[in-house]
């Protein structure tokens, strides 16, 4: 593999529970966990913004990384969405990633003033928004950028981030896999909609597009989000003992190539990050590294 595998927590970001998320990513920022991820549905009244939210996080922990699990960008236009990646991984020292997402909830989208696209849109604008983005994270003067759904003309770019911030997206469609491989950082799968047996077949697809615009598949990270339940009497896939955990993840990452797990804690959300990050990431390590 790449790189060592890493291991992260994905919390809610209700309102009505700010202090227990808090709680919860100051435990794993104590209990060595890796990474950071919040949902991002603006439209959605009983979420905190995103972002507002990683800038409080970040300045209440002192190593965990975060990113957006994934970033909505028909409502966060991307030159604005790369300023503010960039000047939130200068403040934090490098602490930031950036997840993508092209858009769904069209309804609730266009009901925020956000624009409303087909799925050949919604490709063809992600696109263009990885273009931008790098383009600001530049540190270039007079940037200009001339696309059908994005457009800069002229801006002076900064501040340059503090380290490389990888574009991961969160995207299952053929032609998003395509451009996975071609241009962006990372791929974001959730085992709700992408099971585990399901995963080689758009990682075969994500690797030959890279190899194909002459890229190494290997630095394309896959960061895979699991949902459940760490339980001694559960039999359950991802809802089972932690020694079933620890077999399952490691054969995610040596035998099907993911390099990150993202852990959804289904209920008592503070005893399974605590069981998370001691009982399962620490194995997993140690079994995938050899």
């Amino acid at each position: 593999m790449a790189a060592r595998v890493e291991f992260g927590i994905s919390v809610v970001p209700t309102w009505s529970d700010a202090g227990e998320v808090a709680e919860l990513v100051q435990l794993a920022d104590r209990t060595g966990l890796d990474l950071v991820g919040i949902q991002d549905h603006p439209y959605q009244w009983r979420f905190l913004d995103t972002w507002t939210l990683i800038a409080y996080l970040a300045g209440r922990t002192e190593r965990i990384r975060f990113f957006p699990d994934v970033a909505n960008l028909p409502l966060r236009p991307p030159a604005i969405l790369a300023k503010s990646a960039a000047s939130l991984d200068v403040l934090t020292g490098g602490r930031v990633e950036l997840g993508l997402g092209a858009g769904g909830f069209w309804d609730a989208i266009a009901a925020m003033g956000g624009t409303r696209r087909t799925p050949g849109e919604a490709v063809e604008a992600t696109e263009e928004a990885i273009d931008v983005m790098r383009l600001i994270w530049s540190g270039d003067r007079g940037g200009r950028y001339e696309g059908r759904h994005y457009r800069l003309a002229g801006v002076h770019t900064g501040p340059k981030p503090a380290h490389p911030i990888g574009i991961w997206m969160g995207a299952g469609r053929p032609r998003m896999l395509d451009l996975i491989g071609r241009k962006a950082d990372g791929w974001v799968p959730s085992a709700s909609w992408a099971p585990p047996e399901d995963l080689p077949e758009p990682m075969k697809r994500i690797d030959e597009a890279a190899a194909a615009a002459g890229r190494d598949p290997r630095s394309i990270r896959r960061v895979y989000n699991v949902g459940g339940k760490i339980d001694p009497q559960g039999q359950k896939r991802f809802r089972g003992p932690a020694a079933g955990w620890v077999e399952e993840l490691t054969r995610l990452a040596l035998e099907v190539g993911m390099d990150a797990f993202i852990f959804w804690p289904d209920e008592d959300s503070l005893r399974q990050v605590e069981a998370f990050a001691s009982e399962v990431a620490p194995a997993v390590r140690a079994e995938s590294t050899g």
